[in-house]
């Protein structure tokens, strides 16, 4: 397998002075999509990526067989609104899940109707429009939700009448990542929306969110109240609630993706929806903290302060300062807690608390009024549990969506009366699941500190075999065992299929988050790293069948992977990703991640992102492994340009001289560049296409033999 020839890129003498730091970036000319250099130099990208990859063997049998295991389907927990629910379901059939409602039967004798409130491919027969969001009002009489068209994730907010269909506003602009928080009645709510392009600094349109109170049917533009935000970081988030009995709203900021917010609440039967009067109950600490009002009328803190793992107290909502708390759920020494459903339809009001332990799920039973622990509640198996729900004017039921790898995402019903837990709506497809075993790995990062990894195989092999190993490591985000087609898909061809829980995510609580960020984001680096040296210590697989992947962040993880240990690895995909740590601030939401990463104006915070930075530490005559960049060109959050030029750069550091290693096999450097898609959500047949492009690439050069035919 020799080396591609690859498209001329030019390099430019750009060095600049950055606090004593000589930098260099040649390709500063690929940051502009719209520069017919830039597309010509896309244009023969695509042309070589096809001529690599659309050949590779075992591709029609993996695009089958993707196929077939995404046909289970998904489906999603009832949100309920008195008699109505709603719920999220995609069947074999469908690019796109779709919002239903089950209206309540008119007469008991009648059966419960259900039909479709917004179908994506109804709306839009090039399957690029996505739902992003939704929010029944309180009666369950009117919809919020939000639409986002070719990947762009700009969320347009429209109102619907749920009885009817019909449109009853909008859209409503800007509205990215909003929450919807209705007032009773459903003539009005709270949202969060970003200013006018023309009303803040060139370049910034995508900050500067305001909290407004609309009333429904008015004009968003010149009606609407603003709320709050006025005098806040243009990098801020809001979240916005109010109590189901409408006399509290809770209001919540945090400085981009920080793990910590600030937090205020209040009485809106002593002032007006335009004008509440905040009061504070959490401000400029360094712990994230949620707020919810029960139906008991107690305030329910959902906090990590003084516990990193979690813990939730109890307030009076008159009087939520922090020294009024009381602890109703401790926290644990070992289990994170990640969410709770209060059951009060019964003699003894209870609470059901949900965890992940070393990222396995599970959920326990507590005295609502004292916090003791009095029981469990039995969920299917060693996976994942996900949104905890119960009815809004209580009940003695709670709903919760469970999967682990080998079992497509169903929802489970438990009956607090009985104890029991039942099946409450399968995936919609029937699918065959392969024969494999997950296996949860300890091993030891370089500092010492255990981490933990899931290692999917089937039990019939033996020895070393092709493996991929995926990671994230950041921004508070636990990897939990989860249902994939992809991960079956390898594993069933014969290869080995890891997930590790490296520092930076969630699975061990805020102090494992902040062990992987910062200054200290190497760690997240050596612990993906040792990962891979224990996968092959332990037989699973060899440096040279071993490939890596990971998205986003996760892309970062995989630049910073073979930049620092091209040695270790034979492949690697690398799907969205910051690259460029440099200039990451200056496209994209870059400005709301310097919390995590640091911020290279800061001369210290820039020591730390240019010691990893993967584009700055690309070396001429590395024996690089053969690299996949995967980008969209609609992403909002993450600017293609970083992937651009890392692969330029990666290019041009493989062709100048030969390798370091002349007896390893020369591998391409290839970008995969994809129209109307963004860094979200996409259609089915999409994503079975970005499967088999970077499954099929893997498989070419760890190994793995994948036979064609279907």
């Amino acid at each position: 397998m020799s080396r591609p020839q690859y498209p001329s890129a030019r390099r430019e003498d750009i060095v600049e002075e950055i606090h004593g730091h000589r930098v260099a970036d040649p390709y500063r000319w690929l940051e502009d999509p719209q520069g017919e250099e830039t597309k010509s130099w896309l244009t023969d990208q695509d042309e070589l990526f096809h001529r690599e990859v659309d050949g590779l063997p075992g591709r029609e049998r993996l695009r089958a067989r993707v196929r077939e295991l995404l046909g289970s389907g998904t489906v999603g927990a009832p949100v309920w609104r008195g008699a109505r629910r709603f719920f999220m379901r995609r069947t074999a059939e469908q690019e796109h899940a779709v919002l239903y409602t089950v209206d309540p039967p008119a007469a008991p004798a009648e059966v419960e109707t259900e039909r479709a409130l917004i179908d994506p491919m109804e709306l839009d027969s090039t399957h690029t429009t996505t739902l992003d969001s939704w929010q029944p009002d309180k009666e369950g009489r009117l919809l919020a939700y939000q639409l986002s068209h070719g990947g762009d994730e700009e969320s347009k907010l429209y109102i619907m009448d749920i009885a009817t269909g019909d449109l009853v506003e909008g859209p409503i602009e800007r509205c990215r990542y909003t929450p919807v928080a209705w007032l009773p009645g459903g003539e009005a709510y709270y949202y969060v929306r970003r200013l006018p392009a023309d009303q803040v600094p060139a370049g910034e349109d995508q900050y500067h969110r305001r909290v407004y109170l609309h009333r429904v049917g008015t004009d968003p533009e010149t009606d609407d109240v603003m709320i709050f935000g006025a005098d806040r970081e243009k990098t801020n988030y809001y979240g916005v609630g109010v109590s189901r009995d409408g006399r509290w709203l809770t209001l919540a900021s945090s400085q981009g993706t920080a793990p910590r917010n600030d937090l205020w609440i209040a009485d809106l039967s002593t002032s007006p929806p335009e004008a509440p009067e905040l009061r504070v109950v959490q401000e400029g600490v360094d712990a994230e903290t949620g707020l919810h009002i029960g139906r008991d009328g107690r305030a329910y803190v959902f906090t990590d302060r003084d516990a990193p793992r979690g813990r939730l107290c109890v307030a009076d909502p008159a009087e939520p300062a922090h020294e009024t708390w009381r602890d109703l759920i401790p926290e644990d020494a070992e289990a994170v807690l990640s969410d709770f459903a209060i059951l009060d339809d019964l003699d003894r009001p209870i609470l059901l608390a949900g965890w992940t332990r070393h990222a396995i799920s599970e959920i326990t039973i507590h005295d609502l009024e004292t916090g003791e622990r009095i029981g469990e509640v039995p969920v299917p198996g060693l996976g994942s549990v996900g949104g905890i729900g119960e009815r809004p004017e209580g009940g003695h039921e709670a709903w919760f969506v469970y999967s682990d790898n080998t079992t497509p995402v169903s929802v489970h019903r438990f009956d607090a009366r009985t104890g029991e837990t039942t099946l409450w709506a399968s995936a919609p497809g029937a699918v065959e699941v392969p024969d494999v075993e997950a296996h949860q790995v300890t091993y030891t990062s370089y500092d010492g500190t255990e981490v933990r990894m899931i290692v999917v195989a089937r039990p019939d092999g033996d020895g070393p075999r092709p493996a991929i190993l995926y990671g994230y490591g950041g921004f508070n985000v636990p990897l939990t065992p989860a249902y994939s087609a992809t991960i079956l898909a390898w594993v069933e061809a014969g290869g080995v299929y890891a997930v590790a829980n490296l520092r930076g995510g969630s699975e061990e609580g805020e102090e494992w988050h902040r062990a992987g960020m910062l200054d200290k984001k190497q760690n997240v680096f050596d612990d993906f790293h040792a990962a891979a040296e224990k996968l092959i210590a332990d037989g699973w697989t060899t440096a040279d069948r071993l490939g890596i992947a990971g998205g986003s962040n996760g892309g970062l993880l995989v630049g910073a992977a073979i930049t620092q240990r091209p040695d270790l690895y034979a492949a690697a995909v690398c799907s969205a990703p910051l690259l460029d740590m440099v200039r990451y601030e200056k496209s994209g939401l870059g400005q709301t991640w310097n919390v995590e990463y640091g911020s290279a104006d800061d001369p210290e915070q820039f020591e730390w992102l240019h010691a990893y930075s993967p584009y700055h530490r690309v070396r001429a005559g590395a024996a690089y492994p053969a690299t996949l960049f995967t980008v969209f060109e609609s992403d909002t959050r993450v600017d293609p340009m970083h992937a651009r030029k890392m692969c330029a750069a990666l290019q041009h550091a493989t062709s100048v001289t030969e390798q370091e290693a002349p007896g390893r096999r020369p591998g391409p450097i290839l970008l995969r560049n994809e129209a109307e898609v963004g860094h979200g959500s996409r259609a089915i047949s999409r994503s079975v296409d970005l499967t088999v492009d970077t499954l099929s690439f893997t498989a070419a050069h760890t190994g793995l033999t994948i036979k064609d035919g279907v």
